[in-house]
């Protein structure tokens, strides 16, 4: 029936005509200031560089740098950790690692990812926490982070000072930037001080 009938003509718009912008379109961000060109190039650059007179960490020596989802996911007990982080769009971990005069060790990880379909960054830095929250630990806030907060047990650990660890005293700190995700867990001889985890938390989030 349509076949032979003449076009229907659509309606007139409802919209009246937009002026066209004047003047020159504002220029891109400088890489210094978009956070997008930072955080989309190589994650280990934002990484806190070793102290000076610290080692490097055993495990670090023949490392690159890079966490791949599998490794990350060994480095906890649960098994189910593995389809969880690509549940949540796991894209990539960069990580770096020294020791302080055989006082303390320090791992740091940045995680990100693709936050494509749900907020991953903050869901993940939220059940960190909910696990370092622990009786005889002590917790503060980290500055200009939101919701970043840093740990410190204030006892040695029973299972790792009964293996004769020499660094039975932890400390840990978790907070996020945008799809990137930061933990820095401590070891120490002795208890670590909310000036140590703290100072470490806040240069590196400045980083990002």
């Amino acid at each position: 029936m349509q076949a032979d009938r003449e076009p229907t003509k659509l309606p007139p718009l409802s919209q009246a005509a937009l002026a066209r912008a004047k003047g020159e379109a504002p220029k891109p961000l400088p890489a210094d200031q978009d956070r997008q060109v930072r955080t989309g190039g190589d994650l280990r650059e934002l990484l806190l560089k070793k102290p000076r007179g610290a080692e490097t960490a055993d495990w670090a020596e023949d490392s690159d740098g890079w966490m791949d989802v599998v490794a990350y996911a060994e480095s906890y007990s649960d098994i189910q950790v593995f389809e969880h982080l690509l549940d949540s769009e796991f894209r990539r971990a960069a990580v770096t690692g020294w020791e302080v005069d055989g006082d303390y060790s320090v791992e740091i990880r940045l995680i990100q990812y693709r936050q494509e379909e749900n907020l991953a960054a903050a869901a993940a830095v939220d059940g960190s926490q909910y696990f370092a929250d622990e009786e005889n630990t002590d917790d503060w806030s980290i500055p200009g982070t939101g919701d970043g907060r840093a740990f410190a047990n204030d006892r040695p650990l029973p299972e790792l000072a009964d293996s004769g660890f020499p660094f039975p005293y932890t400390a840990e700190a978790h907070a996020r930037r945008g799809d990137i995700v930061m933990e820095i867990w401590m070891s120490g001889a002795k208890r670590i001080s909310k000036k140590t985890i703290m100072d470490l938390a806040e240069r590196q989030m400045e980083r990002l």
